[in-house]
């Protein structure tokens, strides 16, 4: 048997939280000592702090990232099934969402290279009953956001902008779920911002959005007891947004840590594979390290039995999904097709060591340099 030296996963939550473990405890038994377990002062304190981060006047924490982007939608009022344009290579919540929300996702290609919505291609899906525009930031770039936004302006349509991956990632030096009304984040723990559990957030520049999310995330009550709109309970736990109000004033640290790590990549990793494509406009924060090659199988196998543990975003794409025939049976994506055949995601965590990036550089290289021989 292989004698392997380290193993490097793909992320070490525990490694990852090391560095606020007491701060966690002490928080907490901070809060078991208030007794006060919904919507209190850290989540209170979160929205602020989350708002000043995002330079957003406003923010509302919820349950997790696909109720930020349901009640996105759901804030809108638009007639039901309307049509709502969305990457077809993105992850499935943002389609669950568009459904859940009662209407038609209408999926448009990305860009090869980016792996962003294709805003070339956008203008050919939009109908009379298009009302919205939801860009994904895909991997931690932003999509081309200057041409995203005149086009919707020139059809009346709303942007809401996926940010779950896109913490802190920025366009023309504007920040992710600033372009349009609804920013949506997720919070999940392997994020660049992660909470300990689910949670998610929703920032907006627009005073009336803003009053009635605060209400649809809790029964669509301001007042106890009274409800204005049909609502549900999608709070952030008062003991994530506490741990989340550690966490974040070292987002800029952990995204600078990974595109350290992600410059080692670009600079060492063999042409024999796709990198990534940032764009001149962007500043990337690279949630995931996607690299795409024909032997994505063959490379996985391989650095897998050399301790190096890879992740698929995503093994089949959105028009494949089982569940989802009823709205995608007869269409086909190519682009999305093939990013999904060829993509692999490569450690790139704020618990990686410069140390354990040039280990998968090496393995990466010497599994291509071989293949060459052979």
């Amino acid at each position: 048997m292989k004698h392997i030296n380290k193993i490097i996963p793909y992320e070490n939550l525990n490694l990852l939280n090391k560095k606020f473990e007491q701060e966690f405890k002490d928080k907490f038994n901070n809060f078991l000592k208030k007794g006060w377990y919904i919507l209190g002062d850290e989540v209170k304190q979160f929205e602020e702090n989350f708002a000043n981060f995002c330079n957003s006047p406003y923010c509302v924490a919820v349950a997790n990232g696909l109720d930020a982007l349901e009640m996105g939608l759901q804030v809108f009022n638009f007639p039901t099934k309307s049509e709502i344009i969305v990457p077809s290579n993105t992850y499935i919540a943002t389609i669950l969402a568009i459904i859940n929300a009662g209407h038609i996702p209408v999926l448009v290609e990305p860009n090869l290279g980016t792996y962003n919505i294709d805003e070339n291609k956008i203008e050919e899906k939009i109908t009379s009953k298009t009302k919205a525009i939801m860009v994904v930031h895909l991997y931690g770039q932003l999509a081309h956001m200057d041409a995203i936004t005149k086009i919707a302006t020139k059809h009346n349509l709303e942007i809401i902008e996926d940010c779950a991956q896109a913490h802190g990632a920025k366009f023309n030096d504007k920040i992710a779920g600033t372009f349009g009304k609804i920013g949506a984040y997720s919070f999940y723990p392997t994020k660049n911002l992660g909470a300990l559990g689910d949670a998610g957030a929703i920032i907006t520049y627009d005073a009336v959005i803003y009053e009635k999310l605060i209400a649809l995330r809790n029964y669509g009550s301001h007042k106890k007891y009274y409800n204005k709109y049909i609502g549900r309970n999608s709070r952030l736990d008062e003991l994530q947004a506490a741990f989340l109000n550690i966490k974040l004033p070292f987002l800029d640290e952990i995204n600078n840590h990974k595109r350290k790590l992600a410059n080692l990549y670009d600079l060492h990793l063999t042409n024999d594979v796709i990198k990534p494509n940032p764009l001149q406009e962007g500043y990337h924060v690279y949630h995931i390290y996607n690299i795409r090659t024909q032997k994505r199988d063959e490379l996985k196998q391989f650095l897998l039995e050399n301790g190096i543990h890879t992740e698929i975003h995503y093994p089949l794409p959105p028009n494949q999904q089982e569940g989802y025939q009823e709205y995608f049976s007869k269409l086909s994506f190519p682009i999305s097709e093939e990013i999904h055949k060829t993509t692999l995601s490569l450690p790139i965590s704020f618990a990686n060591t410069i140390q354990d990036i040039e280990t998968v550089i090496g393995k990466i290289n010497s599994f291509f340099s071989s293949n060459e021989k052979n």
